[in-house]
């Protein structure tokens, strides 16, 4: 058993994308530089948004911990001359643009990047699955040449997503906002 000394215990269980990491970036807001928070979440999807959101704005992503379905995340404020500031992929479209794209049959990938059982159980028919928390080793499936729709359930961890696509050389990358939470173009399950 670890034995890790918390300054602050946030609890973000039953709360699914983008809530742990709001709850979590107000919270962080709170502590003094080299303070240690615990995000207690329930939400799986939560370990690669809160990698990336440590990794996107300075805060050091110590490591998490997994009791059961619980997952403990821990996360140490960075001095204000380790912050980053927080910055956005640039290029969005709509839910309502990529449903015309998909409609006009253009030559496109989609991107989901939500966890598997998410994927599953409501899909964009044809959608490529790599959850984000496996998206920077799975590249190799990906061409750079695509152009990328990212998609997943919000916008949030699809944000990120793009981030890393671009970072990694992929130019024609969009995160699809809102994302599946308002999606009303056809789906597909397993």
């Amino acid at each position: 058993m670890l034995d890790i000394k918390v300054n602050q215990v946030l609890d973000c269980k039953g709360l699914a994308c983008p809530m742990p990491i709001v709850k979590t970036k107000k919270a962080m807001d709170q502590l003094e530089s080299g303070q240690v928070i615990e995000v207690q979440a329930t939400d799986k999807g939560s370990l690669a948004d809160i990698q990336g959101w440590a990794r996107n704005t300075g805060h050091q992503y110590l490591g998490t911990v997994e009791e059961g379905d619980l997952l403990k995340h821990y996360l140490r404020k960075s001095s204000p001359n380790e912050v980053k500031e927080e910055k956005k992929h640039p290029l969005t479209a709509s839910n309502e643009e990529l449903l015309k794209r998909l409609q006009a049959a253009e030559n496109i990938t989609i991107l989901d990047v939500r966890e598997s059982a998410e994927y599953s159980f409501n899909r964009i028919p044809g959608a490529v699955s790599i959850p984000l928390g496996e998206l920077e080793n799975r590249l190799g499936e990906l061409k750079l040449e695509d152009e990328l729709y990212v998609v997943c359930r919000t916008g949030a961890r699809s944000d990120l997503a793009c981030q890393l696509l671009a970072s990694k050389g992929f130019k024609q990358v969009k995160n699809v906002i809102p994302g599946m939470s308002e999606w009303t173009g056809p789906t597909e399950k397993l």
